[in-house]
């Protein structure tokens, strides 16, 4: 039996083989939206303590990675799950189309930069894998450059793992019926539309090549020291419980610790208690 949602949503490719469509991606796992609202005000308080703790012990971090198509809720999971952290504490990075200076470098320079030192909670919004998605789609690369670079980053994400950050890479799996929903409402409702961009309906055109790209990324770099957690995510509410989920467990597995400082007690305390305003002259 399974008994954490890390077990239940780690993939596990056989033979560097992987299916997203093995995976429905309106699945709750038996969990209902009540009770998992209740969780996710219950648990808020539960996450911002063990991230207080990872940044009072300073000595490790946490990363999260978020992947998915257009409109898979990347950025809601973002405002929805960090917010019960001290933002403070953390370092969100998004990563769009590369800057000129960006691809004079290795693909990972700019991943580098963006990695959360310690003490931090870190959340890649897109990240190093699209390096293996879009460019793989739109042959922005030849194949012989992106099929070396799951090994690259296999290698990168050990050395990570090995200076003391601690790697959680979801997917955000969303069906096309569900992303056609999310297109069309953004269009229905003119405080959306904002959000909205026409190369997201150009890109569904690719939508097999993406599932494609992202099932063998998945296969390949799927390890067990930067596990895929492959969250369904057609149902917001189940999304966003599913990772803030994750983020508890990874946590309370590295169940950081305060630091107990040699102080005097005894003498500060007395101190405090006998000190008086100075008198004004």
């Amino acid at each position: 039996m399974k008994n954490t949602l890390r077990e239940q949503l780690v993939a596990h490719p056989v033979r560097n083989w992987f299916s997203l469509g093995d995976i429905d991606p309106a699945a709750t796992n038996g969990m209902t939206k009540a009770k998992a609202a209740r969780d996710l005000e219950k648990e808020a308080a539960r996450l911002g303590e063990l991230q207080e703790r990872l940044y009072a012990e300073g000595k490790r971090s946490l990363l999260l990675v978020l992947q998915g198509t257009d409109t898979s809720g990347k950025d809601g999971t973002v405002s929805h799950v960090i917010r019960a952290m001290n933002p403070q504490g953390c370092r969100i990075t998004s990563f769009k189309e590369p800057t000129a200076e960006e691809r004079r470098h290795n693909f990972l320079w700019r991943i580098r930069r963006a990695l959360p030192p310690p003490r931090y909670v870190g959340v890649f919004n897109r990240s190093h894998y699209e390096e293996v998605g879009i460019v793989r789609v739109h042959d922005l690369v030849p194949p012989r450059v992106w099929r070396t670079r799951y090994e690259t980053i296999n290698n990168f994400e050990r050395e990570v793992a090995r200076r003391g950050t601690t790697i959680v890479k979801v997917f955000l799996h969303i069906s096309f019926e569900e992303q056609s929903r999310r297109l069309l409402a953004r269009l229905d409702d003119p405080s959306k539309r904002w959000k909205f961009d026409a190369k997201d309906v150009a890109e569904r055109d690719y939508w097999s090549d993406y599932v494609a790209a992202y099932d063998d990324a998945i296969a390949k770099c799927s390890t067990n020291v930067a596990p895929w957690y492959v969250v369904p995510a057609d149902n917001k509410w189940y999304r966003n419980w599913a990772v803030a989920r994750l983020l508890i467990e990874t946590l309370k597995e590295l169940d950081p610790q305060y630091p107990e400082p040699k102080l005097p007690i005894k003498k500060l305390k007395a101190r405090i208690k006998s000190q008086r305003p100075a008198a004004r002259a």
